[in-house]
């Protein structure tokens, strides 16, 4: 095989093993929940079609987050993906502290069964929040949910919407949500489908108006 062959060989494997997706910018707001959904479905298009038999639409995906130039991710932002055939999930509530300055997290993609990878940056650009604040909060446990499952739009969105049915603010956001796993609490026993338990902080403009137990006026 001659050099110029061995080079365009060489060539061929690297953009086989290894791709590059365009940065994406999203746009959160400090001091309420972000979350950013790592699709397995986009980046497996990115794989170029594997030769040996198999059923590549169902290939293990596992995904690497990191800051640019450091072995982790910032101290808000977590990451969970229960199995490589599920989504990764990026989550957390950023600072005041990041308004205005570019976070970018670097992801990798791995196919667990044909050893490629595809990358791509994500951008987030931080949003002041000064203009609507959510100075009043309340937590609330949910014992039947693990936290990949409340993160899922319309979970999440059901329940902050029965949330505002009851607390009638104009304003009501998810600020954080919490594994009961990282509060102390103890994992499931694989019995009877039981969850690990979510911890959700949400912020409203107005106060929570809580009704005593035996009647009367709302405090």
């Amino acid at each position: 095989m001659s050099a110029a062959a061995v080079a365009v060989w060489l060539g061929t494997v690297v953009t086989i093993l290894s791709r590059s997706h365009a940065d994406r910018n999203v746009y959160p707001s400090a001091g309420v929940l972000f979350v950013h959904v790592l699709e397995r479905e986009y980046f497996k298009g990115e794989f170029p079609p594997y030769p040996k038999s198999g059923d590549a639409s169902n290939d293990p995906i596992t995904f690497n987050t990191n800051l640019m130039g450091y072995p982790d991710r910032p101290g808000w932002l977590r990451y969970i993906q229960r199995t490589p055939h599920s989504d990764g999930v990026l989550y957390g509530s950023p600072t005041a502290e990041h308004v205005g300055k570019a976070t970018v997290i670097e992801i990798t993609a791995y196919n667990r069964r044909t050893f490629e990878t595809a990358r791509h940056n994500l951008v987030i650009n931080i949003m002041g929040t000064e203009e609507f604040p959510l100075p009043y909060q309340a937590e609330f446990y949910i014992r039947n949910m693990n936290v990949e499952e409340m993160l899922a739009s319309e979970v999440l969105g059901d329940f902050l919407g029965a949330v505002k049915n009851v607390w009638q603010p104009e304003r009501l956001n998810a600020i954080n949500i919490t594994s009961a796993l990282d509060r102390g609490g103890r994992v499931p026993l694989p019995i009877n489908n039981l969850k690990e338990g979510v911890y959700v902080m949400v912020g409203a403009d107005v106060p929570f108006l809580v009704v005593p137990a035996g009647g009367g006026e709302p405090t």
